[in-house]
C-alpha cells in the first residue's frame, strides 16, 4: 500500500510524519506486530517496520539525516526542493533502508532542469512550467520497492499579476550584473537571476535618447516589456534584468506603459509600475538614471497627488540660483542671451535713446554683455534705459533694485548714460501700457535734437508661463503692442508641453528631457573644470547637479500637475508663430551674421562638438546633435502704412 507523505523542512527537522490512522487500521498492525516478534512497538503504531535491534542505527541514520537537511536549508534553499509540499515519497516496508536512500539523495545534485520550459529568446522572458498535478491517493501502507522522488528545482509557481516584471535572458554576449561574481556556475546557479546593482550608461549621442527615440511602437510594447514589483510585495526575491541598453528599453516601456495606466486613471496599475521605475533605473548610470528617477518622482506626485505648498516668493528666489547654475553648466542660456542681443543691437542701430523692457530681469545677467556692445558703438554709446519685470522676493529684500545697482556702477565703468526702473508683478498680466511707455522727449531740453526712445521688449522663458490662465497671454501682447517696441525678442524651449493629452505631453517630455540630460553629460563643463584642477572640477561638477535640479522641477510641474498649477507649458516654433501673428506681429529675420557668431559661441564651449545651431524659417534654434531644444526669433509691430522695413541680413 503506498501513502502520500508530506515534510516540511522549514525548522530544519527531518522526521517522517505519519497521516491520520483509522482504528480499524491500528487494529491490523497491531496483528502485524505479533506475527513478527521484536518490532518496535511505537513505530509499528506508525506504520514502519523496524526491530529492537536497529533501533540505535536507525536514531543515527535521522541524526544525519535532520543534519544534511538543517546545513543544506542554511546554504541553498532550493537545494530542498526534493521535500516541497507537493512531493511524493512512498513508505517503505525497512524504515532503515529508507533512510539511507534519502541520505544519498541530500548529496547528489538535483536533477537538471526538464527539457520543457525552454526560455523564449523572441519575447525575452522565461515560461515557467506548469505546477505538477497532484498525485493520486493509493491505499495507505502498502510496500514499496524503492524510494522515488519526483522534484523540479524551481520555487513552488504562484499566480503572476498582470503586471509582473518578467526577466529578460541574458544573452552570451551581455553582461548580468550580479552581488555575487560569476566565477563558478553551476546548473543550479543558472536558474537563479538577481538584483542588477549597477550599469553603466552611454550619454554620450544616443545614450537615453537613443532607448527613448526608438519608441515608435511603444504603447503596445509597453503594457507587454512593462513589469512590476506585485511579486516583491509577497516577499519573493525581485528578479532582474540583463544589459544597460535593453534594460533602458525597458525601462523606457516601463514609463510609458505606467502614463498610458495614469491616463486611463487605472491607479493601482500606475501604482505598481511605478515602483518598478526605480528598480529599472538602479541598473542604469548617467543621464538615463537622473532622467527616470525624475519621471518616477513627477508619476508619484500625480498617482499619489502629492502637491506640496510652496512659497511663491521663497521658490522664485530658488528658480534663479538655480537658473544661474544652468547658464554656467550649459550654452542655452548663453545662446538665448547672445541672439537676443545681438537683434536688440542691430535694431538700435543709429539710435540715441534705447529703452530695453526685460520680462525676467532675474539676476540681470542677460545685459552687461549688451552695455559693453553699446559702449562700443561707433559715434559713442546711446543712452540706456532698463526696465526690469520680476516676482515679488521673500522678507522685504528688493532684488530687482540690487540688480538695478549693478548694473549703474558697471555703466558708469564704461560710460553709458544709463536709467534704470524695477517693477514687482505676480504675473506679467498685470502689467499696463502706461507702465512702460517710452518717454515722448529726450533729456527734457527742449532742443531740437529731441527724438523719442526706440523700445525693445525682451522675453527669455517667460511668455509659456502665462497659458496657464485663459486670456493672459493676448493681454500681454496687447500691452506689448501699445508701446510700438521696434522689436521683440522670444526665446522659448522647442517642444510642445501644452498637449491636450497626458500620455502626449508625457511622450513629447520624456524626449524633450532625455536629450536634454544626454546634453548634460555629454557637453557640460564638469569634463573641462576637471582638467584644470580641482577647484574647477567642484565648481563645474557643481553647476551640473544644481542644472539637473533646475531641469528636474521642470519636469514636476509638466507631468504631474494640471489647471493653473502646470505652468511649464511650452510650445514649438511654429506655435509661437501663430500665436504672434495672431497678435498682430510680424517676424524678423535674424541675420547670418547672428548665425555665425552663435557657431563661434559654441567652439569656445566645453564638449561644444554634440551642440547644433540651425536657421529655420529666419528663427535660431540650438539642440543636442539632430534635436533642437531652444528657439531664438524677432517680432515687430507692422509699420503704421503696413509697409515693413528690410529685414537686416
Amino acid at each position: 500500500m503506498k501513502r502520500e507523505h508530506q515534510e516540511s523542512v522549514a525548522g530544519g527537522g527531518g522526521y517522517p510524519a505519519a497521516a491520520g490512522m483509522m482504528s480499524s487500521g491500528k487494529g491490523k498492525m497491531v496483528g502485524m506486530e505479533d506475527e513478527d516478534g521484536g518490532v518496535d512497538e511505537l513505530l509499528a503504531a506508525l506504520g514502519y517496520k523496524v526491530r529492537s535491534s536497529d533501533m540505535a542505527d536507525v536514531a543515527q541514520k535521522l541524526e544525519q539525516l535532520e543534519m544534511a537537511m538543517g546545513s543544506s536549508a542554511t546554504q541553498d534553499d532550493a537545494f530542498l526542493s526534493h521535500l516541497a509540499s507537493d512531493t511524493v515519497h512512498y513508505n517503505p516496508s525497512d524504515l532503515s533502508t529508507w533512510l539511507e536512500s534519502m541520505l544519498s539523495e541530500l548529496n547528489t545534485p538535483p536533477p537538471p532542469l526538464p527539457s520543457s520550459p525552454i526560455p523564449n529568446h523572441q519575447n525575452n522572458q522565461f515560461e515557467l512550467p506548469p505546477p505538477p498535478a497532484a498525485p493520486v491517493p493509493a491505499p495507505i501502507l502498502d510496500p514499496a520497492e524503492c524510494s522515488t522522488v519526483t522534484t523540479v528545482d524551481f520555487p513552488t509557481p504562484r499566480r503572476q499579476s498582470e503586471y509582473d516584471l518578467k526577466p529578460i535572458l541574458a544573452a552570451p554576449d551581455r553582461v548580468v550584473y550580479g552581488s555575487e561574481p560569476p566565477a563558478e556556475v553551476n546548473a543550479r546557479d543558472r536558474k537563479r537571476m538577481r538584483t542588477s546593482s549597477s550599469s553603466s550608461s552611454s550619454s554620450r549621442g544616443g545614450g537615453i535618447g537613443a532607448c527613448v527615440g526608438g519608441m515608435g511602437s511603444a504603447m503596445p510594447a509597453a503594457t507587454e516589456a512593462s513589469s512590476t514589483a506585485a511579486g516583491a510585495a509577497t516577499g519573493a526575491l525581485p528578479v532582474v534584468v540583463v544589459d544597460s541598453q535593453e534594460a533602458g528599453i525597458r525601462l523606457v516601456h516601463t514609463l510609458m506603459a505606467c502614463a498610458e495606466a495614469v491616463q486611463q486613471e487605472n491607479l493601482k496599475a500606475a501604482d505598481v509600475l511605478v515602483k518598478q521605475i526605480s528598480m529599472l533605473a538602479a541598473s542604469q548610470g548617467g543621464a538615463m538614471r537622473k532622467v527616470a528617477g525624475y519621471f518616477a518622482e513627477a508619476l508619484a506626485r500625480r498617482i499619489y497627488r502629492v502637491h506640496p505648498q510652496q512659497d511663491c516668493s521663497l521658490d522664485s528666489a530658488f528658480s534663479d540660483i538655480l537658473e544661474m547654475h544652468f547658464y554656467e553648466s550649459c550654452p542655452y542660456l548663453k545662446f538665448a542671451h547672445f541672439t537676443a542681443n545681438q537683434a536688440i543691437l542691430e535694431a538700435f542701430a543709429g539710435c540715441r535713446r534705447v529703452h530695453v523692457i526685460d520680462f525676467g530681469m532675474k539676476q540681470g545677467m542677460q545685459w552687461p554683455a549688451l552695455m559693453q556692445a553699446l559702449a562700443l558703438r561707433p559715434g559713442g554709446p546711446p543712452s540706456l534705459r532698463l526696465t526690469g519685470i520680476g516676482p515679488p522676493q521673500t522678507d522685504n529684500t528688493d532684488a530687482l533694485q540690487q540688480v538695478g545697482w549693478k548694473l549703474a556702477q558697471l555703466a558708469e565703468t564704461i560710460h553709458v548714460d544709463f536709467q534704470y526702473r524695477g517693477y514687482v508683478a505676480n504675473s506679467l498680466a498685470d502689467l499696463e501700457p502706461c507702465m512702460l511707455e517710452a518717454e515722448a522727449g529726450g533729456n527734457g531740453n527742449g532742443g531740437a535734437d529731441e527724438e523719442p526712445e526706440v523700445v525693445a521688449v525682451n522675453s527669455v522663458f517667460e511668455l509659456h508661463r502665462l497659458l496657464a490662465r485663459p486670456g493672459a497671454l493676448e493681454k500681454v501682447l496687447g500691452t506689448v503692442r501699445a508701446v510700438r517696441p521696434r522689436i521683440v525678442t522670444v526665446v522659448e524651449q522647442e517642444a510642445n508641453h501644452n498637449a491636450g493629452s497626458f500620455l502626449e505631453r508625457f511622450t513629447e517630455a520624456l524626449h524633450y528631457y532625455s536629450t536634454m540630460f544626454d546634453s548634460l553629460e555629454g557637453g557640460g563643463t564638469a569634463g573641462a573644470a576637471a582638467a584644470e584642477g580641482a577647484v574647477g572640477a567642484s565648481g563645474g561638477q557643481q553647476d551640473q547637479v544644481m542644472s539637473e535640479v533646475y531641469l528636474g522641477r521642470q519636469i514636476c510641474n509638466v507631468v504631474p500637475c494640471e489647471g493653473t498649477e502646470r505652468t511649464e507649458r511650452h510650445e514649438t516654433l511654429g506655435q509661437w508663430r501663430e500665436r504672434m501673428t495672431r497678435a498682430g506681429f510680424e517676424p524678423v529675420h535674424l541675420g547670418s551674421n547672428a548665425f555665425k557668431q552663435a557657431s563661434m559661441l559654441l567652439a569656445l564651449f566645453a564638449g561644444g562638438d554634440g551642440y547644433r545651431v540651425e536657421e529655420k524659417e529666419g528663427c535660431l534654434t540650438l539642440g543636442w546633435h539632430t534635436r533642437p531644444l531652444i528657439a531664438t526669433s524677432a517680432w515687430r509691430v507692422p509699420a503704421a502704412g503696413g509697409a515693413l522695413p528690410s529685414a537686416s541680413r
